[in-house]
């Protein structure tokens, strides 16, 4: 896999090695972040380290985010859209794709923000339309941190379950990224359904 040297070589220094990993996921997604994260949760010894592990994992995801947030917020909407149409197909981050994040917040900034860390491809770059846009840095990391422990953790946590055993990384971590999106579309679907019949039920 194309990058898989680059992450092995980051993970060998231990836990610093962990969380510059998972900052520059953020920026390099060059391994999908579900194998990583089961692969780190396969190499805890026990429940303690897994701990450690999950907290620096969030602080890493949080740092990327943060620097997408920031980026976004020096460079403006303008430079951002251009940006984003010249070079974002080389990132896997088209222009349209852009511009439904950025659409999305005009709904529900912090619930976006915490949903979109758990969606493959907006997870990683939710951060550049929130610090264009000028989103509450407090509120936009307080989302956000939320967002990665509901990602990180269930992928820790099945990789440390599932420690010593000859099952896929990837097939494994694509299918339960699967069920968590589904879980996550079925919520939030459900939520929608509920406000909709109250506010008919108050007309």
């Amino acid at each position: 896999m194309p990058g898989a040297g680059m992450v092995a070589d980051l993970l060998s220094l231990g836990l610093i090695g962990v969380f510059l990993v998972t900052t520059l996921e953020k920026f390099i997604p060059v391994v999908p972040s579900y194998v990583m994260l089961l692969a780190l949760g396969m190499s805890a010894p026990d429940l303690p380290r897994l701990t450690l592990i999950l907290a620096i994992t969030v602080i890493g995801s949080l740092c990327g985010s943060a620097g997408w947030f920031a980026i976004g917020r020096t460079l403006g909407e303008q430079r951002i859209e251009r940006l984003v149409a010249r070079f974002g197909k080389y990132i896997f981050f088209p222009l349209p794709t852009y511009q439904r994040l950025a659409a999305s917040y005009r709904r529900n900034r912090f619930g976006v923000t915490a949903l979109g860390q758990t969606i493959p491809v907006a997870r990683v770059y939710i951060g550049l339309p929130a610090g264009v846009l000028k989103l509450p840095a407090v509120s936009f990391l307080a989302a956000a941190t939320l967002g990665i422990l509901a990602w990180n953790l269930p992928f820790l946590l099945l990789g440390f379950l599932l420690k010593g055993t000859s099952h896929s990384l990837f097939y494994v971590g694509l299918r339960a990224s699967i069920v968590l999106v589904a879980a996550e579309f079925l919520i939030v679907t459900l939520v929608g359904m509920i406000r909709r019949a109250r506010a008919d039920g108050r007309t």
